[in-house]
């Protein structure tokens, strides 16, 4: 006992309750009644659902669902108005008959929850699939899209597919630049498998991607039955695989393509035949530097400097040929237009991380392209060489010979990124009717040469659309090798002399003007592909939701 202030006594425990130099701050305040709990812990988890809440409980019949199965309190005809938009989101319902393609890119761009009941299991092995080695097919497929130049958003359906036609259906593939990661969760309880792929090299071979292509329709065929072991060996063959056109056509395709290029900006005979030679040594001594590991920075810079060489000479030896031409036709062998519509593709859809990677890629090979070209141009004009730069406005207009050269040169460009013979046909009658569609707004119509690029190149990847769904491959090789009659080649060439002759404002409004007008044919290929999906009742998905990464909200 002792004794308090007023004089009456205190007991012990009264004083260690109150004093409030001993009292823990998390002690029950005096007068807080707290109810005893008979033995149960007094720790619940976060996901405990409190006292007093009422929740419906399912029968005992009921069997367990899957993460991807609706709710039973989920109506899609009256949806709670808890999610966003305030309507609901409506069960999403995917046309069987639709190309693999659309299909897998409806399911990629909807969230994980809101994705539709997996599909049967068509080529679950007894005992089930191989996890490890399917994720390893699935990395291993889509290393060969991603370097032979797909887009990110393709690549993921692609693997997605893979992984859903041997019962994986809660896996998510993700696509950088460089790197291939895939996880897979088998229950919600079990802890995930992932495995990952790094992309080193890339060559452009169409014919493999083809190949690729044939290889994912047939998995996803639900009456073609593709085991690991004989998608192992279809892979293994793909791989080894040579490449269809040998080293030294190659070489005279890109002397073709230049030649091509200048006829289509007013040359002669013999500015075409200047051009190609300058292009095929160019080619020679890129494959030199490549042979001794230089990068392909140094590539480009090499490559460039004959055909601007060789330009300055006509230049400073006053023949009569315009030298302009042939520098242009060298540049259009060159300009990483294939790199630029992937790389906006994928800007457009939301892959931001690959489309920076993908364009700073082309600004690499871009100021490769500047740095050996003006190398040359500016010991030309040092020299005495009469280079002008206003020879860009005196064009003649030869309609049936560049439809003719414009088509010469999708043909050779299509060599160039190793295409299957039979597509070369389609895609040269693409390019055509690109640089006719162009010619006629732009020079008949006198329509600005931005807004008649990106119309032209809006046919072509519509066009492209249309037969890749004929074919069930890929739109990659109907697309790329028709935009090269489109290139800014005239309007790089002249910027770039502006600017070794120290006129820099002029030689960045040209500049300005060239990546305009590449922006114009990306952009122009993606929409004409996204309207074609839009539009196409036979052999597509319907009209798609849009991503809700790219909504804003």
């Amino acid at each position: 006992m002792t004794q308090a202030e007023d004089g009456k006594p205190r007991s012990d425990e009264a004083r260690t309750t109150y004093d409030p130099e001993i009292t823990s701050e998390f002690a029950i305040p005096a007068g807080l009644e707290v109810s005893r709990g008979g033995g149960e812990p007094e720790t619940t988890s976060e996901f405990a659902v409190p006292s007093g809440l009422h929740t419906r409980q399912p029968p005992a019949t009921e069997a367990e669902g899957s993460a991807f199965t609706l709710p039973s309190t989920y109506s899609a005809q009256d949806a709670p108005p808890a999610f966003t938009p305030a309507t609901g989101v409506p069960a999403v319902s995917l046309i069987k008959d639709a190309p693999w393609q659309d299909r897998m890119r409806t399911m990629l761009r909807m969230p994980v929850t809101e994705r539709p009941a997996p599909e049967p299991v068509q080529r679950a092995e007894e005992g089930g699939p191989a996890i490890p080695r399917v994720l390893d097919l699935t990395l291993r497929i889509g290393e060969l899209l991603l370097a032979g130049g797909e887009g990110a958003e393709d690549v993921e359906a692609a693997m997605f597919a893979v992984c859903r036609s041997y019962g994986l259906d809660r896996c998510e593939p993700n696509v950088t630049f460089t790197l291939l990661s895939i996880s897979y969760q088998p229950s919600l309880v079990d802890d995930p498998v992932t495995a990952s792929r790094t992309v080193r090299r890339r060559a452009t071979d169409y014919t493999r991607l083809a190949a690729v292509f044939r290889l994912v329709d047939d998995l996803t065929d639900p009456e073609t039955h593709v085991s690991l072991e004989e998608a192992y060996r279809r892979l293994a063959e793909i791989r080894r695989n040579r490449h269809p056109y040998p080293g030294w056509a190659l070489t005279l395709a890109s002397g073709l393509l230049a030649g091509s290029a200048s006829v289509l900006v007013g040359g002669d005979a013999l500015v075409f035949v200047a051009a190609a030679l300058g292009a095929m040594l160019g080619d020679r001594l890129a494959w030199l530097c490549a042979g001794r590991g230089l990068p392909e920075f140094y590539q480009f810079t090499v490559a460039a400097m004959p055909p601007a060489a060789i330009g300055v000479a006509f230049a400073l030896a006053h023949v009569g040929v315009a030298g302009s031409a042939v520098v242009t036709g060298g540049l259009f062998a060159l300009l990483p237009g294939r790199a630029l519509v992937a790389g906006v593709q994928d800007g457009l859809t939301g892959y931001y991380i690959t489309a920076s990677a993908r364009l700073l890629e082309v600004m690499y090979f871009f100021v490769g392209i500047v740095t050996g070209v003006l190398i040359v141009l500016y010991f030309g004009v040092k020299v005495g060489g009469q280079l002008n730069p206003d020879a860009a406005l005196i064009v003649s207009q030869r309609p049936v010979v560049q439809i003719v050269a414009s088509m010469l040169l999708s043909l050779t460009f299509a060599v160039l990124l190793q295409q299957e013979r039979s597509t070369v046909v389609w895609v040269t009658l693409n390019g055509g009717v690109a640089w006719s569609v162009y010619g006629a707004m732009h020079v008949a119509g006198g329509i600005s040469p931005v807004a008649s690029t990106a119309v032209a190149a809006g046919l072509v990847g519509l066009f492209g659309q249309l037969l890749s769904r004929y074919r069930f491959a890929s739109a990659l090789p109907y697309t790329t090798a028709a935009i090269g009659p489109l290139l800014p080649g005239s309007a790089t060439y002249f910027g770039l002399l502006n600017m070794a002759q120290n006129q820099v404002d002029k030689g960045l409004v040209s500049l300005a003007n060239a990546a305009s007008l590449a922006m114009a044919i990306a952009i122009g290929v993606n929409l004409g592909s996204e309207i074609s999906r839009l539009t196409l009742r036979i052999g597509s998905a319907g009209k798609r939701r849009a991503a809700k990464r790219t909504r804003g909200f």
